[in-house]
């Protein structure tokens, strides 16, 4: 279940906050301090995103915003404030703070303002897997098939990537199944794909990297 972190410390208005999340379906997590948040272990099993006061004793907002880049927690943040102003929403924004909303906020408003920090954060959970896979099929291979890879996708044909580094035809073909087999690539296209989404540039006729 999708998780709705809510950082305020009047314990009243964060009551209410979740009783709204709880019914939209999502899963509140209520805490009086910015402290209190920054000693959570947070989980990475579902998207979530932080509601965070704008003005609370001790850590304020923008600076619990800060300390959560620094530790690595990647929710995507929501400002609720009744003291709103340019400075703060824009230096907020800067942070990657994703709404900005002045107290009294309406529920449709705030639920759909979430809503999109959810979406947001899903996505971007599904993009940290993908990259992940990916690096892990591309530490299969050895350097040789590594230096194939970029020949492949850069059209070459096995016996002029032969020529080019000098070794046997047939050991090219089985360094291009290996390749296949360790990217999981069903075609020559499909290999291009995942190279492009990793970064990797073919590689020219003398088969150093571009």
């Amino acid at each position: 279940m999708d998780t709705v972190y809510i950082v305020d410390d009047d314990a009243s208005f964060a009551r209410g906050i979740a009783r709204l999340v709880e019914a939209a379906g999502w899963r509140p997590r209520v805490f009086a301090s910015a402290d209190a948040f920054l000693g959570e272990r947070h989980g990475r099993e579902t998207a979530a995103c932080a509601v965070l006061d704008v003005r609370m004793p001790g850590m304020k907002g923008p600076e619990l915003q800060r300390a959560m880049v620094e530790a690595g927690i990647d929710f995507p943040v929501i400002f609720l404030t009744g003291h709103g102003d340019v400075a703060t929403s824009v230096e907020a924004m800067k942070h990657g703070a994703i709404d900005f909303l002045e107290k009294p906020v309406p529920a449709q408003v705030l639920v759909a303002a979430i809503r999109s920090a959810l979406v947001r954060h899903a996505e971007a959970r599904a993009r940290e897997r993908e990259r992940r896979t990916l690096e892990e099929r591309i530490a299969r291979l050895s350097p040789r098939e590594r230096e194939v890879m970029g020949h492949v996708i850069a059209g070459r044909l096995n016996k002029q990537i032969a020529a080019d580094l000098g070794i046997a035809e047939k050991t090219v073909k089985a360094h291009r199944g290996k390749v296949m087999e360790k990217m999981e690539a069903g075609s020559i296209a499909a290999l291009v794909d995942l190279c492009r989404a990793a970064g990797i540039a073919p590689q020219d006729a003398q088969g150093l990297p571009r």
